[in-house]
């Protein structure tokens, strides 16, 4: 069985993946995909991997599993996700290191589905906004409790990307930018659901609508209406020019308050966030999925 497990991170996706795949839940069982509510597996997958500590399960604990998740037995995938699969905000940065529980974490799913073809989603974001918003949820007032030896320039998506290679290498990775999910939601649809090329699929203006007004919605479904729907680049040109006329400014613009995050440094975590996506889309097994691309 095919498993697409999207991991998070923290603060970036609000279950906004899920629910646009949720949306074509009917359509895709009919082709053996399964997207079953998050309240049958987060809780069982976490204490599941947990009770392990590094252990290999009991030979039946697969099935046992997947009898919990899902109710049909010709499944051929299965779509899952949990933002706080890594970790919670209060402990992403434990032990001094960005996201400690990774490589556990990602080998004890494999530990639990050892002859399934899992592949891992996920979602990044500009260092000094999810540390805004993270230490947010976290309940702290300073990066200084909540980094501990860390320095915010010291952030590096690569770390955990790498970690969680080395912990599983095999493992397809697909990663992208919370800043691009509007031009590539679709995209991201499609590939995280395994719907085929050629199905309509609904939630594929679930972002964009949220953040634009109604005047850019109206431009934009009468501009897509003229355009093919396998015509990508076309459909982010058009998306990206309704993006730059018609953004909302609040539902675009990142607030952030941290004394620690100074202009200066904010636009110095932006230089080597941009560094770092160079080199994620190099590294072995990662696909970095970007717009225009």
């Amino acid at each position: 069985m095919q498993i697409a497990f999207h991991i998070g991170a923290n603060c970036t996706d609000e279950d906004r993946l899920l629910k646009s795949v949720l949306r074509n839940a009917d359509v895709l069982l009919q082709q053996g995909i399964a997207v079953p509510g998050p309240g049958r597996y987060r809780k069982l997958i976490r204490e599941a991997i947990e009770s392990l500590d590094g252990a290999q399960p009991t030979a039946e604990a697969r099935d046992v599993l997947l009898d919990a998740i899902v109710e049909d037995d010709k499944i051929t995938r299965l779509v899952l996700s949990n933002d706080n699969f890594l970790t919670v905000p209060k402990r992403i940065f434990d032990h001094g290191v960005f996201y400690h529980q990774a490589e556990k974490k990602v080998r004890g799913l494999h530990s639990l589905f050892p002859e399934d073809d899992i592949a891992l989603f996920m979602g990044m974001r500009h260092p000094a906004s999810f540390l805004q918003e993270t230490a947010t949820r976290a309940g702290v007032t300073g990066l200084g409790e909540y980094l501990g030896v860390l320095q915010p320039l010291e952030l590096r998506w690569s770390d955990v990307i790498r970690r969680i290679k080395l912990a599983a290498p095999q493992t397809p990775l697909y990663v992208w930018c919370n800043e691009d999910t509007p031009l590539i939601w679709e995209e991201l649809i499609r590939l995280f659901s395994g719907v085929s090329a050629d199905m309509p699929i609904a939630g594929q203006f679930d972002v964009l609508s949220t953040i634009i007004g109604p005047e850019g919605l109206e431009m934009l479904t009468s501009g897509m209406a003229s355009l093919a729907d396998d015509d990508i680049e076309a459909r982010q040109d058009l998306i990206a020019d309704i993006l730059e006329t018609h953004a909302l400014p609040e539902q675009v613009e990142d607030h952030i308050d941290l004394p620690e995050l100074t202009d200066a440094v904010v636009q110095a975590m932006t230089a080597s966030y941009e560094a770092d996506l160079d080199v994620i889309g190099q590294m072995e097994g990662v696909e970095l999925i970007l717009p225009f691309d």
